[in-house]
């Protein structure tokens, strides 16, 4: 018998990987509304794209962290797709949001 918090275990963990896409796509559109003219030693108004990179590297792996500590195997691949596809979502959407301020 399972007990409850071992069926909201890897949802939970699907939301928080969300959630830290969100957070770091908030931190980087407000870096780059906030007027920021470099990003990682790179003075181009593309550089803000390199920093949505890292936020999306850095979800990848956090989901790939996420999921194992859930410690169950069954549905691993279709919690981890989940996990990146969602971060990929927010975070395109990030991109398309400061695509204004890459093109002016």
């Amino acid at each position: 018998m399972q007990t409850q918090n071992d069926t909201r275990g890897p949802a939970i963990a699907v939301a928080a990987v969300w959630a830290l896409a969100v957070v770091g796509a908030v931190i980087v559109l407000a870096l780059a509304f906030g007027g920021t003219e470099q990003w990682f030693g790179e003075s181009g108004p593309l550089g803000v794209y390199d920093a949505l990179g890292v936020v999306f590297a850095a979800s990848v792996l956090g989901a790939l962290l996420a999921q194992l500590m859930t410690r169950r195997p069954q549905g691993f691949v279709v919690r981890a797709s989940a996990s990146i596809g969602g971060a990929a979502v927010v975070l395109g959407v990030a991109a398309a949001i400061v695509a204004p301020t890459v093109v002016s």
